[in-house]
């Protein structure tokens, strides 16, 4: 990527900022954003799933009964923080004037299935740990990138959700939806 593409690109992004922050200022009820998905399930264990305009599916390896035709989803949730990674740290680097030319990411978890099959009540079903590395590519200084990095840490929603508590409310249906 170009010099001009990223400023560009941090210029388009920090717009979005103040574009935000102004309308916020002004009502403060326009904070609050709802997102919303839908999934059905499909063969075995897949789940065709459905988020504005926007259609995936996500299956599980043959070994844990599924196709193999998709992510499965605790890859899922993976990615989904990988992705709101980058995100925040484009978002965050703009904000910060920080010249950030790329950045590469990765992660693993690691999840006991006898939480998930009930073989132990005492191994909790999700993630018993996950690990994130980030790699960011340019010429600001390490303090630099480490002030990028703090400011990622603290506002990064995905990583929100792995790290805290979120109230989730299950209502059941069953019937016609």
């Amino acid at each position: 990527m170009s010099i001009a593409t990223d400023l560009t690109r941090d210029e388009a992004l920090s717009g979005i900022v103040d574009a935000t922050a102004r309308a916020v200022a002004q009502d403060p009820a326009a904070a609050q954003v709802r997102f919303a998905a839908r999934g059905t399930s499909t063969g075995t264990v897949a789940t065709d799933l459905e988020a504005r305009t926007h259609r995936w599916r996500v299956d599980e390896p043959a070994s844990l009964g599924g196709q193999d035709g998709a992510a499965n989803p605790v890859e899922a949730a993976l990615g989904a923080l990988l992705a709101c990674q980058t995100v925040t740290y484009r978002f965050w680097a703009a904000r910060l004037d920080i010249r950030l030319d790329d950045l590469e990411l990765e992660t693993e978890g690691d999840l006991d299935v006898r939480g998930f099959f009930g073989l132990d009540d005492a191994v909790r079903p999700g993630f018993g740990a996950v690990r994130l590395r980030v790699r960011l590519l340019g010429p600001e200084s390490a303090e630099r990138y480490a002030e990028l990095h703090r400011a990622v840490e603290e506002h990064c929603p995905v990583l929100d959700l792995f790290a805290n508590p979120t109230p989730v409310t299950t209502t059941l249906v069953t019937g016609d939806w």
